[in-house]
């Protein structure tokens, strides 16, 4: 047996190595611990790696795959242009008419533009989400456009005129937040322009001529504020322009006639709605658009004055009235519209006398006023047109 005084000592012998011991425990199992989370980092990373590359490899592939479908859907590529090029054994940023960008390598720009291609869009195109542009023009593309396009939130330009695309023209533009160019031209478009034109704050140009689009032009399309280029020419709208027109302060150009398409290829934008069936006054707030070099509202319904404020339009360069139904007289104001060099009001019901300020244009070189009402003589002012090359005055009184 022990005595009390021997416990007492091998306690305290023994009680700093259990200390010890427990220390050492407690490191090893900190240090376990760190060793536990490091590996843990290390798997995740390497995780994020194999995802981020097989995601990489999926969306090249679901690029592939998408143009695939649609050279599927080619039933006519006399020049053999997809037959040659589009080939799974190649890489798609070598493919003819496709373009990938430098940091997802991506396809990012489609052009396949004037090929003499014959087929429709599937909806497999709508998985081409880094698409910014795409040009199919001059082809023989038909149908609807397919709503998975919608998906193409990235996109800019969209340029699918002169083809054989039928159908309404499509509300889901209105999706297409960063889109600044459309051009729809020569198609077989119908039903009425979607509203949802005003959602897309970016549109610089939007071109509809040479459809069979009717209904009114909306009068949300005003909260395009970006607008520089409308063109609606030769459609079956109706009714007036709306007012808001005049709160597009960007555009320059307003074109309502056909002749107007072979002169001024040397402006770039305006708003063209020749050829339709619009009528009441012409709106005073187009007199907003201070950019405007072109202003051709001809061949529709129009009817009222010419009002005095369309002197405030002092870039205008074109100025197409004729055949609508204008009355009253030639606003003195015209003249201050000092940039113009032709003036179209043929074929309308204006009455009184040529006013002089008309005399002072310099630049003027066309100046038609044929079958109206007007008055009176022409004064010796009219010598102060050094540059005019045609004149028609005639059938008048």
């Amino acid at each position: 047996m022990k005595t009390k005084r021997e416990i007492s000592l091998l306690f305290k012998v023994s009680k700093p190595h259990v200390i010890s011991h427990t220390i050492f425990l407690l490191i090893f199992a900190l240090m376990e611990k760190a060793f536990s989370s490091f590996l843990l980092i290390v798997l995740l990373l390497l995780h994020y790696v194999m995802a981020s590359s097989a995601m990489t490899q999926t969306n090249i592939t679901t690029d592939q795959l998408a143009l695939l479908s649609l050279k599927s859907q080619i039933i006519s590529d006399s020049s053999n242009f997809l037959d040659e090029s589009w080939s799974p054994a190649t890489s798609i940023c070598h493919w003819v008419g496709v373009t990938c960008g430098s940091r997802h390598q991506r396809v990012k720009s489609l052009n396949l533009s004037n090929m003499a291609l014959t087929g429709r869009i599937p909806q497999e195109f709508g998985n081409l989400t880094f698409l910014v542009s795409i040009d199919l023009e001059s082809n023989n593309f038909q149908v609807n456009l397919p709503q998975e396009m919608a998906r193409l939130r990235r996109l800019k330009f969209l340029r699918l005129s002169f083809n054989s695309f039928s159908g309404g023209v499509p509300s889901w533009f209105g999706f297409l937040h960063q889109l600044q160019v459309l051009n729809l031209r020569n198609n077989s478009f119908t039903g009425s322009i979607p509203s949802s034109f005003s959602n897309i704050s970016t549109l610089e140009t939007l071109n509809l001529k040479f459809n069979s689009i009717e209904g009114h032009i909306p009068v949300s399309l005003s909260n395009a504020s970006r607008l520089e280029k409308l063109e609606l020419s030769y459609n079956s709208l109706q009714g007036d322009i709306p007012e808001g027109i005049g709160n597009l302060h960007s555009m320059n150009w307003l074109e309502v006639f056909p002749m107007v398409y072979a002169m001024v290829s040397q402006y770039s934008k305006g708003l063209y709605l020749s050829y339709n069936k619009l009528h009441r006054h012409m709106p005073t707030s187009l007199s907003n658009c201070s950019q405007l070099q072109i202003l051709s509202l001809s061949e529709n319904e129009f009817d009222g004055p010419i009002h005095s404020e369309i002197g405030r339009l002092s870039n205008l360069q074109l100025l197409y009235l004729g055949y609508n139904h204008f009355t009253g007289i030639i606003p003195q104001e015209i003249g201050d519209i000092f940039n113009l060099t032709e003036l179209w009001m043929e074929k309308n019901q204006i009455t009184g006398t040529v006013p002089i300020s008309i005399f002072n244009i310099s630049p003027l070189q066309i100046l038609s006023l044929w079958k109206n009402n007007l008055s009176g003589f022409l004064p010796r002012e009219i010598g102060n047109l050094t540059k005019m090359q045609f004149s028609y005055l005639h059938q008048n009184r």
